[in-house]
């Protein structure tokens, strides 16, 4: 009898990253199901333009609460809803893909409630600065929470090159070749500004790791004194 000394690349998986990835890929579920027509009838077709209207992040939402100095809970929430709404399911596919990626790369450091905690705080960070400099009506999708679990994985990468006194600079390759791709796009198509909020939710993400990493922020100072 033989056994296989090759584990599987998802058992190291945490499960909160699971979590994410399950909530995100089962509101999706509804929306496919729904629009081939095996659930919810004719009115299903709708779901996705609903929920998006419902749940995604509005900018027009915000741009009222700024003016008049209110905070709306039904608006508020958008915050954090708008990320496990997308527009296809290739779209959400791909964010999909990079959350499981990231979510191990990261959760196996900085464990997996440390990755839902960099997801959210990225996501509410990414859309309140896509608010605040853009003129942008809706934004949905789980890329600026992705971007953030993007940038803990760049400080990871810093620290790790600091530390053996490599060039820190790789440590932004992924990002750096993530924006060329975006800029690119933004050339030949009009991809509007959810750009602004993924580099937000990347800034985030990277900054956030000195907080939820334990010594994050020693690693921090001591990278910086020997530059």
């Amino acid at each position: 009898m033989s056994h296989s000394d090759d584990p599987s690349p998802f058992n190291s998986m945490p499960a909160p990253v699971w979590g994410l990835f399950l909530m995100i890929a089962g509101v999706e579920a509804l929306f496919s199901l729904g629009e081939a027509g095996l659930i919810g009838g004719p009115g299903a077709v709708g779901w996705r333009l609903a929920a998006i209207n419902d749940y995604g992040f509005s900018g027009q939402a915000f741009d009222f609460m700024v003016q008049n100095g209110l905070l709306l809970p039904e608006q508020v929430l958008r915050f954090v809803t708008y990320p496990f709404v997308h527009g296809s399911f290739t779209s959400m596919l791909f964010a999909g893909v990079l959350l499981l990626a990231m979510g191990k790369m990261t959760g196996e450091i900085m464990g997996g409630w440390a990755v839902v905690l960099i997801f959210v705080l990225s996501g509410i960070f990414g859309a309140l600065i896509f608010g605040l400099f853009t003129s942008q009506a809706w934004m949905f999708g789980a890329y600026p929470s992705v971007y953030g679990l993007i940038g803990a994985y760049t400080f990871l990468t810093w620290q790790r090159l600091a530390a053996i006194g490599g060039p820190q600079g790789q440590a932004f390759m992924l990002i750096g070749f993530l924006m060329g791709i975006q800029l690119v796009f933004g050339i030949f198509f009009d991809v509007g500004y959810t750009w602004v909020a993924e580099l937000a939710g990347f800034v985030a993400g990277f900054a956030l790791s000195a907080f939820v990493m334990p010594g994050g922020m020693a690693r921090v100072l001591s990278a910086l004194r020997r530059r």
